[in-house]
């Protein structure tokens, strides 16, 4: 990942000077072994069977296609983005996120990847962006000119994942 760092104090809102620039992956992403899949599907069986025999079968198809996106998720590579923090917000390729909809940032590690997470005031609440161990203090620097560094308590989506992949253990990538 290329960096590039200005320094440069903020701007008036009309000009837009880039402040740093990078490129990185659109999300986290870990490789599993066939073992891993083997247990989600084992688990998965074993709930949709119970989930059968108690509700019918739309929470099977439901837990299927939960499957389904794991093995999509974790077998299709992310493509690469541009990544810009300026004067006027962050710029993800040609979408900015302007200061103004951001409240605070932190950072965070999922799948051995480092997360740069902004709260913002959209619907969607988290805008996250995979960065560069060496990048995370310059970030930081940049950043906290304009939005608080807050370490937000971790959601129930959060929790949920971390309860998840402490329970099923995954294996390391075959080579």
């Amino acid at each position: 990942m290329a960096a590039a760092l200005v320094n440069t104090p903020p701007q008036s809102a009309t000009e837009e000077k880039v402040l740093l620039t990078w490129e990185s992956q659109t999300r986290p992403f870990k490789r599993h072994s066939r073992d891993t899949y083997v247990t989600v599907v084992a688990i998965a069986s074993l709930f949709g069977i119970i989930l059968f025999i108690v509700q019918g079968i739309l929470p099977v198809v439901l837990i299927a296609s939960l499957v389904f996106l794991f093995y999509i998720l974790s077998t299709v590579e992310p493509e690469k983005i541009n990544c810009k923090i300026t004067t006027s917000g962050v710029r993800i390729n040609n979408s900015l996120t302007l200061w103004e909809d951001l409240y605070q940032f932190w950072f965070t590690e999922r799948l051995g990847h480092q997360l740069l997470v902004f709260e913002t005031s959209s619907l969607v609440g988290r805008l996250e962006i995979v960065i560069d161990e060496n990048l995370k203090e310059k970030i930081k620097k940049i950043v906290e000119q304009y939005i608080t560094h807050h370490e937000s308590s971790p959601s129930l989506f959060d929790k949920t994942t971390k309860l998840a992949s402490k329970l099923i253990k995954f294996t390391k990538p075959q080579a």
